[in-house]
């Protein structure tokens, strides 16, 4: 499955429709949620249960039946993958936490199926079909959605981020890469001080993006409790702390893809150690040089 993501361009009144959407999104999956909670042991409820329940919300209330009836079925399936992650956890008795399903409170997406939206001829355009009023939003971006046929395109979201809103199509295609053999093996070690020392000798400098503009994120975060609650002052100040932050993980990611694709592309094996990053941030006096050197998203893209 590729994801691509653009920019979505529209007005004020689309951006409240999409944000009425978010929420109702997140009303369903809540719902759902509890009438799992509510439900005996001999309701056996699974996906196709919340799916016919979610149906009942649509008949019930208007604002659901507003939304798209694929993206209704989206927000319920939400709601049961935190209920199968729940059960598996419990079947594979993990130690700590199991992760019981919790209401959500701050969702920032909506997603839709098949059905909901259509593209535009130049692929430069999409419009949101249903009663929500978003409309025709304008994407801005590198074009490659154009490359596959509509029907490949699977599901579509919107997400919500501190500079505006993004939508993105989920492609069923299957990304393949040639790599050509290069004959050479390597070991990496993972530390604060470089972020990796090859076997070879080379250190990969620790980029260190929060270290960087920590005082700056730190004045901005101040700047928030100094504004009255409830005011344009203060979701403003938020707003800005929330940008520097997407700024430092935006950074964090690209580091990570360029050090794991050099790595990967002149090497044929490449052996690292297993971190357990979970396990690792409980000291609180490393936590967050260990956030910040992004290893989870380097291993993560090879």
């Amino acid at each position: 499955m590729l994801v691509l993501e653009y920019k979505a361009k529209g007005n004020k009144t689309q951006y409240r429709a999409i944000e009425e959407a978010i929420k109702t999104t997140q009303f369903i999956r809540n719902k759902c949620l509890r009438y799992w909670m509510d439900a005996s042991k001999e309701d056996n409820i699974n996906n196709a249960a919340l799916s016919r329940y979610s149906t009942v919300l649509r008949a019930d209330l208007p604002f659901v039946a507003a939304l798209n009836s694929m993206a209704v079925q989206a927000a319920a399936e939400r709601a049961w993958l935190a209920i199968s992650r729940f059960y598996d956890n419990c079947k594979k008795n993990k130690q700590g936490l199991k992760g019981y399903p919790r209401f959500q409170h701050d969702n920032r997406s909506v997603e839709y199926k098949t059905s909901g939206w259509s593209l535009h001829p130049t692929k430069r355009r999409i419009t949101f079909t249903d009663k929500k009023g978003i409309g025709e939003l304008k994407l801005m971006g590198k074009w490659d959605i154009h490359t596959y046929p509509v029907k490949f395109i699977k599901r579509v979201r919107i997400v919500r981020r501190a500079d505006g809103f993004y939508v993105q199509f989920c492609v069923d295609v299957e990304c393949k890469e040639v790599v050509q053999p290069t004959g050479q093996e390597i070991g990496l070690d993972f530390g604060l001080e470089h972020f990796y020392t090859d076997s070879n000798g080379h250190h990969e400098p620790n980029p260190r993006f929060l270290r960087k503009v920590e005082k700056q994120v730190k004045h901005a975060q101040r700047r928030i409790y100094k504004k009255e609650k409830g005011k344009n002052g203060r979701s403003s100040a938020r707003n800005r702390y929330a940008r520097k932050h997407l700024k430092i993980s935006r950074q964090r990611t690209e580091h990570a893809k360029k050090a794991a694709r050099h790595v990967i592309r002149s090497n044929d094996l490449v052996v690292y150690e297993n971190l357990q990053v979970k396990n690792m941030v409980r000291n609180h006096h490393l936590a967050k040089s260990i956030n910040d050197a992004g290893w989870r998203q380097f291993r993560s893209y090879p």
